[in-house]
């Protein structure tokens, strides 16, 4: 697919590259980073389509950076005019330094995802049609079902970076998302269930029956778990975690922990690091944009530079951390193209793509066998972190009883309490079952939220505190 960003404006660009080269004069980096998207959200409530959305904009942001400071500017105005005063506000973070340029990003050929418009296909009708026909599926699986949410999003986003002294780096970027949510009830308890699914691909593979399907069997499947869900009380216990989505739990505590920007500033835990050992023998976590269609995955970041897996933790031994362009400049080592923003309004900041745990070499049924008293946690909802400390807070959605080795009972309102750094250190088996989350996660930082993904074999982690009834 072809497309231009300057397409029904004043600008052209061979201006926007002129514009650039003046408004950087005297900066250390920067970039004009120009995007035009759209955005499509289906949702089905109540047997009918509650709300069918489309949006489409486009805009730019200009951003100068001198030593730690940083001015950005952005605007929907696309004007010779406005670039200039853009460029004008920007010169604020200069505070009367002279920047020495750093080189730009290396240029890729690489293509991580399809270029073509997933809003296009299939049609509003078949969309519409395609709800319908998830909720009369799911509504038929189990006679418990008294509520049915299904849903379908989509967008494109066209991006074009500017950067003095180089070729404009062009990106075109496919997002899907498919979710369904259901609510059963027996003998007057409610529960609900989850599943969703997706990726930086078209929609035609996620609503396939064979995929759609499954996912309506799954949502049905915890759901209905969760009816026979016993209270638990609290205490310190050793925990199980299943492999995919609860990777979720280590982005969230650990993840954020290693991003640039936090260890330049010495507020991580793990500021000042590098080298030691931070987590148990075995542990290798790595954060990875170059996978396949994968939902954090990105050809280049935001910044235009390639996105790589970057080593962060290395049986044990902390190898570094996820870096954009000026905290990598500042700290004296190389962006990792973890440079991300939430759109054109936003300047970048280190952010993770996909970020896993890898393989150990642990079968996952010895491990469950091994759990003589505690909790085997395969979901988990929302969460709260605290990147000083590192403590966190998780609500299990499905999660186990198990005794001398055997699953028993499900829980309910388990929560799973710790410090990252901590439970790093207490990983005592890691399994050789990895598994990638299914595609729905989205990560929140300094108020921007951006698509991510997680991964990780079953673990087993000793000691962790739960939360419960009593």
């Amino acid at each position: 697919m072809t497309y231009s960003i300057f397409e029904d404006t004043d600008l052209t660009a061979q201006i926007a590259q002129s514009e650039i080269e003046a408004a950087l004069v005297g900066a250390d980096d920067g970039e004009l980073y120009f995007e035009q998207s759209v955005a499509e959200n289906f949702s089905f409530d109540d047997g009918r389509l509650k709300s069918a959305s489309y949006d489409a904009g486009r805009g730019f942001g200009l951003r100068r950076v001198i030593g730690l400071a940083s001015g950005f500017a952005h605007a929907t105005e696309m004007t010779p005019a406005s670039l200039r005063r853009a460029a004008a506000a920007v010169r604020g973070a200069d505070r009367g330094q002279t920047g020495v340029w750093a080189d730009g990003p290396t240029r890729t050929n690489q293509r991580l995802y399809g270029d073509f418009d997933p809003t296009l296909s299939p049609t509003f009708a078949a969309k519409s049609e395609l709800l319908q026909e998830i909720d009369t599926y799911v509504r038929g699986l189990d006679a418990r079902v008294i509520q049915v949410s299904a849903s379908l999003a989509a967008e494109q986003s066209n991006i074009t970076i500017f950067r003095p002294g180089m070729d404009p780096v062009f990106d075109s970027r496919p997002l899907v998302r498919i979710g369904i949510s259901v609510t059963v009830e027996q003998h007057g308890r409610r529960e609900t269930g989850y599943a969703g699914a997706g990726g930086r691909s078209s929609y035609e593979q996620w609503i396939d029956p064979s995929n759609w399907k499954s996912m309506a069997q799954e949502a049905v499947r915890q759901a209905v778990v969760n009816l026979d869900s016993v209270d638990i009380l609290g205490g310190e216990m050793d925990v199980v975690l299943g492999p995919g989505w609860p990777g979720i739990l280590f982005h969230e505590a650990v993840g954020h922990g290693l991003e640039g920007d936090f260890n330049r500033k010495g507020e991580s835990v793990f500021a000042g690091r590098i080298g030691e050992q931070v987590a148990a023998k075995g542990v290798t976590l790595v954060d990875d944009g170059t996978l396949q269609e994968r939902r954090g995955s990105l050809t280049v970041d935001d910044e235009g530079t390639p996105t790589s897996r970057t080593v962060l933790i290395e049986d044990g031994i902390l190898k570094g951390y996820m870096q954009d362009r000026q905290n990598a400049r500042l700290m004296g080592v190389a962006s990792t193209g973890n440079g991300r923003r939430e759109s054109y309004a936003c300047p970048p900041m280190p952010r993770m793509t996909n970020t896993i745990m890898e393989n150990g070499q642990d079968d996952p049924a010895e491990i469950l066998a091994s759990l003589t008293d505690g909790i085997y946690a395969v979901n988990f909802g929302g969460g709260q972190v605290d990147i000083t400390s590192g403590k966190f807070v998780f609500q299990c959605t499905e999660a186990y009883l198990v005794k001398n080795g055997k699953i028993g009972a499900p829980v309910k309102g388990a929560t799973i309490i710790g410090d990252g750094p901590t439970a790093l250190t207490k990983i005592s088996m890691i399994g050789n079952d990895l598994a990638l989350d299914p595609g729905v996660g989205v990560c929140g930082k300094a108020g921007q939220g951006v698509p991510v993904g997680v991964g990780q074999p079953t673990l087993k982690i000793g000691s962790l505190t739960v939360g419960g009834a009593g």
